[in-house]
């Protein structure tokens, strides 16, 4: 394990809207307010043709071949997230959803776009006082959080 101390900054109460797709609009918000980390929470809807990373084809393999799942109507979510820079020192939103549809869920990344259904509302706390940040890991192929 390996970590480091953080003070809570600012908190924002955010919604999006029906159609926004959420990384983006996340990574935006952050750059426009001088967020450089951050970790959020989300509840709302995903609409139809989202796409979520669901794993790897093969466990062990690198580099990894993502699986992905595209929602096949409106789910309900909660999901939640974590915001640091990467090696070029743009912060990026590493976020997981839970979504479900009467006894269905899947879970998986939003890195390759999870659309807003309607409404969606964020939590996201700015953490100050830190330096971790997300670089490439050589043997993953992953840009790992480095506390």
């Amino acid at each position: 394990m390996k970590y480091s101390e953080a003070q809570q900054g600012r908190v924002f109460v955010i919604r999006l809207e029906d159609g926004e797709i959420v990384h983006q609009v996340i990574e935006q918000f952050v750059q426009e307010h001088n967020i450089e980390r951050a970790s959020l929470i989300a509840v709302g809807g995903a609409d139809k043709g989202s796409i979520l990373v669901t794993g790897p084809e093969e466990s062990r393999t690198f580099p990894s071949t993502p699986m992905t799942h595209e929602l096949y109507d409106a789910h309900e979510i909660t999901g939640t997230g974590t915001i640091f820079p990467d090696d070029t020192g743009k912060p990026v939103l590493h976020g997981h959803f839970a979504c479900g549809r009467e006894e269905s869920t899947v879970t998986g990344c939003i890195r390759t776009g999870v659309k807003v259904w309607q409404v969606m509302e964020i939590i996201l706390t700015e953490l100050l006082e830190n330096t971790a940040s997300r670089q490439l890991d050589p043997h993953t192929g992953f840009k790992l959080l480095i506390p």
